[in-house]
């Protein structure tokens, strides 16, 4: 079963029937949506990692980026930001816009070493630094995948015959770059065609390269070669990728000397035509290369109410008084970082710094600075009026901004005023927290309507508990009391003045995967009936719902009259034993939600007895 942050499991093996296809057509038509969400990595660090996910409406193959794995290559990590909210219409994407985020914001290759040269057996000599850990993170994510695609800026141009010093078999530039021409997967029939794959690829891409000695061409470093000149490439990404995981790698090559736009529009074409080639249905992403603008910060002063504090304004506080910078805005979401000069470290974000002498708060989009705020020590500013702090001549410091921060299944979440949350009923959400320059959180009331948390005492105030959207809900509280969709609604002395909406679906079986012994696959829709030989192991491969990471979902597996038993993925399906009867047709598996079941599958002898 797969799981929020560790990813489903790879579905490059499943085979459907022409049957299933069309019966699943029709059900995702009726309503199935793009599934999205994202992970952070040793948050609070200068390298936080940001892992992002889409999940197509129809299931297909998975296609991982990796940008910025190297941190002066900007036209690879740019491009993979385009692709981080992408909804699609079949296939799934994994992305890492910037994986080597401190070498971004320094605009260097590397920090303490290529992250790049850190993907051997043994990683870089064992050493425990940063990049050694997020290419452990990196690892589990190939191993998800079905193709990896590396996203490079590199130097010169790629050329198989030498035409001079920057353009010859030695650069880079402009070129897809594989570790050999044809790879055998062990235990797969079928090689992996990575020549023709790329010579495929860059023949179309070609086309909308209007000057020919930009155009790219494939770039086979033979890395397992002993002749192979590019011996360090095994220790690569797509190295790993190819010869540990199986899966066809490629390093995506933009040159250096192109400008900005043009190497993250040709990494979008290249991007594109491999999503086609996989069968990937997505919608194409503009480039956005507006300058990035910072807007304001959000800045908690001595762990009490935050302050809003504009772009190119001060805030005035007293010696000694810890700052955290909790919240950036800006016309850019993604590769922000705070740093408070001559404290912390470059990425001071969401990090407890006491301040004693005055200095000032740079944020920086990767590597470009985008704004600034003066933190001035003394004066009538920094007092506390009302409850409400004044940041130092900010026209907006009375502004109406407000988030609320909720946990959903245990993970944290921030939502914006009139946000809506869609849930699977089942989930638990845990409203913790309301911020907003308004007031302080303790003049709030946060009331879930159609929630009652103190029963004895209802005082509308439902903050911290912890509510299960299957149990804990009062359907003639939701709108059109439907059940299916609640309003949370926050007071400010007895005055609304914002809405958080929780919308709900039913949690429902899409499928099951099942293995048999001779490596066949079958994917049984929710009422479908696998035809198995008794006779042959079959494994559960896996089960796909729409409850986000499976939470709380089991599968339990009997025949008539038997005690039902709990499966879990991997596990043998007890269909036979010595001298065991197998009645046809008997036999089912019920997928459930806590308790409740939300769909069957049931399984057809065709030898037999089991024996």
């Amino acid at each position: 079963m797969n799981s929020r942050y560790s990813g489903k499991t790879r579905q490059k093996y499943i085979v459907f029937s022409a049957l299933w296809l069309a019966l699943f057509a029709l059900e995702t038509a009726a309503g199935a949506s793009t599934r999205k969400n994202q992970a952070v990595y040793f948050e609070g660090t200068d390298h936080e990692l940001h892992v992002y996910r889409s999940q197509g409406k129809e299931p297909g193959k998975t296609l991982m980026l990796i940008g910025g794995i190297q941190g002066d290559e900007p036209g690879g990590f740019l491009s993979a930001d385009l692709y981080a909210d992408f909804s699609l219409l079949k296939g799934n994407l994994i992305v890492v816009p910037r994986a080597n985020f401190q070498s971004i914001v320094l605009n260097r290759r590397q920090v303490n070493g290529d992250m790049n040269r850190k993907f051997g057996k043994f990683g870089d000599g064992g050493k425990d630094d940063y990049e050694t850990k997020v290419v452990d993170i990196l690892k589990k994510l190939i191993a998800e995948s079905d193709l990896l695609l590396n996203l490079h800026d590199g130097s010169g141009f790629y050329s198989e015959k030498w035409e001079g010093t920057d353009r010859n078999p030695l650069r880079c530039g402009q070129s897809i770059i594989a570790d050999c021409e044809i790879f055998q997967p062990q235990g797969k029939p079928q090689p992996v065609q990575l020549g023709r794959m790329a010579r495929e690829v860059a023949e179309k891409l070609n086309l909308q390269i209007r000057d020919k000695k930009h155009h790219f061409h494939f770039n086979n470093h033979n890395t397992d070669k002993k002749e192979s000149p590019h011996k360090e490439q095994r220790l690569s990404a797509t190295y790993y990728a190819l010869y540990t995981c199986g899966i066809p790698a490629f390093g995506i090559e933009t040159s250096k000397t192109l400008p900005l736009e043009e190497k993250v529009r040709q990494h979008n074409l290249a991007i594109n035509l491999f999503m086609e080639k996989m069968d990937i249905r997505p919608e194409n992403p503009g480039i956005r290369l507006d300058p990035p603008e910072l807007y304001y910060l959000i800045i908690s002063v001595n762990d009490s109410l935050p302050v809003l504090v504009e772009n190119k304004q001060s805030l005035h506080i007293k010696p000694g008084d810890a700052i955290a910078v909790t919240h950036i805005a800006a016309n850019y979401e993604r590769g922000l970082c705070a740093d408070i000069l001559g404290q912390g470290t470059i990425n001071d974000t969401r990090k407890r710094i006491a301040i004693q002498q005055p200095t000032r708060i740079v944020v920086r989009k990767d590597y470009q600075p985008c704004g600034s705020i003066e933190l001035l020590l003394g004066g009538a500013d920094s007092q506390f009026s009302q409850g409400v702090p004044v940041a130092g001549n900010s026209s907006k410091a009375k502004a109406d901004y407000l988030f609320f921060t909720v946990k959903i299944n245990g993970e944290e979440r921030t939502f914006r005023n009139e946000d809506n949350v869609k849930l699977v009923k089942g989930d638990t959400i845990e409203i913790e927290e309301v911020v907003s320059n308004l007031a302080s959180s303790s003049e709030f009331t946060v009331n879930f309507k159609g929630f009652v948390g103190a029963k004895e005492s209802n005082a509308g105030e439902d903050r911290g508990y912890l509510i299960n959207t299957a149990k804990d809900l009062w359907p003639r509280y939701s709108m059109d009391k439907s059940g299916k969709k609640y309003q949370v609604v926050v007071n400010l002395h007895k005055n609304k003045v914002a809405s958080l909406w929780v919308e709900l679906e039913e949690p429902a079986l899409d499928y099951v995967v099942l293995k048999t012994e001779n490596n066949a696959m079958q994917c049984i829709a929710p009422g479908g009936t696998a035809w198995i030989d008794a006779k042959q192991p079959i494994r559960l491969m896996d089960i796909k719902t729409n409850v986000d990471g499976n939470d709380r979902i089991s599968a339990l597996f009997a025949g008539p009259g038997e005690i039902k038993q709990m499966l879990k993925k991997d596990d043998i399906i007890p269909l036979g034993g010595a001298g065991r009867h197998f009645p046809k047709g008997e036999y089912r598996m019920d997928i459930l939600r806590d308790q409740i079941t939300i769909g069957s599958v049931y399984f057809k002898n065709i030898s037999g007895d089991a024996s």
